[in-house]
């Protein structure tokens, strides 16, 4: 019997070998900019759902990394030793041999939203991804809003927070808010994923708020301001977090990065603020609005302040 013909590789394959190639050789160095997706959809004359899956296997490969004010660029990783053969898709394939778990569903899917987004995990491309039957995500998972939640509950698990953690309450509030804001810049659909008016009851998130909680034992607070304070302190985290991910975003379908974008509103912007209107903004260096980490870290300094004044205040009150 005459042996069928091979199946040519899918053309985001070809694309991935073409690029992963050029970044084991060196010609793409660590830190250098990898064009955007509409540049691989244009170049290769591919459609742009076959450009996001390029640039999604080279990230799942550790090849490829996103970075604000730079765009998608070579990652320091990809000096390391990397698979040479075809790319590989987001989790193993099941082939009906392995049997699916929850936990490999939930990975699988995370790792789907760290690479495209949110918005582009379903059922249907999950169940592609893992070479399974969509049906056979419902044993799992009862329907996208679920699993999103699992994939929250997922991801909060991989921060560890240390009992009784470090001496202090302003100490313990600076860990868990930095654990946070790691985890966010990890998993950048993370905050679109999580709402304060209808929280999900996930057990690892609400580890967090009961860790946050227990840190401001002994100061005397009422529960109600120990909640509001490990609420407002999520919702810096999120605030902050949720611009890096619009920034990241923002670069990866244009291709335009932070620093090419203002090199653009150049003009607009001397006009402006050579006009004398606003001579203080004038005053303020370019880098600072685009410096998020450090908006991060000056936002919980600052709140951490205030809430020193409180704490203070109503200790006095209560002598």
């Amino acid at each position: 019997m005459a042996s069928s013909p091979q199946r040519p590789d899918p053309p985001y394959r070809r694309i991935v070998a073409e690029i992963r190639a050029r970044i084991l050789t060196g010609d793409l160095r660590s830190g250098e900019r990898m064009p955007s997706i509409r540049q691989i959809a244009q170049r290769w004359g591919v459609a742009v759902a076959t450009a996001t899956k390029v640039m999604a296997t080279l990230r799942d490969e550790g090849l490829v990394e996103a970075k604000v004010g730079s765009g998608t660029v070579v990652s320091a990783r990809a000096s390391r030793p990397q698979p040479t053969g075809p790319s590989t898709p987001l989790k193993p394939r099941q082939g009906g041999i392995t049997k699916l778990n929850r936990k490999q569903v939930l990975r699988t899917a995370i790792a789907i939203a760290d690479a495209e987004g949110l918005d582009a995990v379903s059922m249907r491309r999950l169940a592609a991804e893992l070479d399974v039957g969509p049906m056979s995500l419902y044993r799992h998972v009862a329907n996208k809003d679920e699993l999103v939640t699992q994939m929250v509950d997922e991801t909060f698990s991989e921060t560890d927070l240390p009992i009784p953690g470090p001496e202090g309450w302003r100490a313990k509030l600076e860990l868990i808010s930095r654990r946070q804001w790691e985890l966010c810049r990890r998993h950048l659909w993370l905050p679109r994923a999580i709402s304060f008016t209808r929280p999900s009851l996930v057990p690892n998130m609400m580890e967090h708020t009961e860790w946050t909680l227990r840190a401001l034992d002994g100061l005397g607070l009422p529960m109600e301001i120990r909640i509001q304070e490990a609420l407002t302190l999520h919702a810096l985290v999120l605030t902050v977090a949720l611009s890096m991910a619009d920034e990241v975003e923002a670069e990866q379908e244009t291709g335009v990065t932070l620093d090419r974008w203002w090199v653009a509103q150049r003009k607009r912007t001397d006009e402006l603020l050579d006009s004398g209107r606003f001579p203080l903004l004038a005053a303020i260096p370019e880098e600072t609005a685009s410096d998020l980490n450090g908006l991060f870290e000056y936002g919980l300094a600052r709140h951490l302040d205030g809430f020193a004044a409180l704490v203070e205040d109503q200790g006095r009150t209560r002598s």
